[in-house]
């Protein structure tokens, strides 16, 4: 995709460099994994993971332990997990993940995003079959060899392995989150990602010029406080 692709690129860096929007969005996850498993990191997978995660992203303890608490403690709050879907500008499709205390006013500012774009909100299973879930660990290139490597994970749910510059990227049905996530401890890999996310099935280019309205409307989704991802059929 050429420039587009870069673009792309340099904005979504931008974006983590943000860390006022990134350690909110961190807390959640602890929040719900902390709200549906249990406090204690040692009894709950998912909790481990998004606290590893946090870490990798060098978010400060006490932000974590507070995330913990407000999942348990006297003012625990409730969060919905909200997906919305919808189609941006020249057509570019957008799956957007949300966790909130407040489901009107989320559908609200998203469907407002949206238009304002001159995009639209799709009803909600439209773009389902478009994207698979999947389970996705990033961590650096470990000692091992990655022959070794892949077949130690296989029998935890790996359906592909990556590797770029020194990190690994691997992915796995989004069921087999957790049998991965054992797996990479039992083998003392930690993590400086992982997530469940939506990949595309298929992709399509769009030109330099498209690209600016669609990373306009993505960049302003992104702002939002409620929400937690966004994945798109870009290529």
């Amino acid at each position: 995709m050429g420039r587009a692709f870069e673009y792309r690129k340099a904005a979504k860096m931008k974006r983590w460099g943000n860390m006022s929007r990134v350690f909110p969005k961190l807390g959640k996850i602890i929040t719900m994994a902390a709200k549906e498993g249990g406090s204690d990191p040692d009894m709950n997978p998912k909790l481990r993971t998004a606290i590893l995660t946090a870490k990798a992203q060098n978010m400060p303890k006490d932000n974590i332990d507070a995330a913990i608490k407000r999942a348990t403690g006297k003012d625990a709050i409730t969060l919905l997990e909200v997906n919305i879907e919808g189609k941006a500008p020249h057509g570019a499709l957008i799956f957007v993940e949300c966790a909130t205390d407040n489901n009107t006013r989320t559908v609200a500012n998203i469907r407002s995003y949206f238009g304002k774009a001159k995009g639209e909100m799709l009803n909600n299973g439209s773009l389902e079959f478009m994207f698979s879930r999947k389970a996705v660990f990033s961590f650096p290139k470990p000692e091992m060899d990655m022959d070794e490597l892949e077949f130690a994970l296989i029998d935890a749910g790996l359906e592909t392995l990556e590797e770029e510059e020194g990190e690994v990227t691997i992915y796995g049905d989004y069921t087999a989150f957790g049998t991965l996530s054992t797996a990479l401890e039992e083998l003392n890999i930690a993590p400086s990602k992982a997530a469940l996310e939506r990949i595309p099935n298929t992709t399509v280019e769009f030109t330099d010029e498209q690209m600016v309205d669609i990373e306009k409307l993505i960049d302003r989704i992104e702002e939002d406080d409620d929400v937690q991802a966004v994945y798109t059929n870009i290529g």
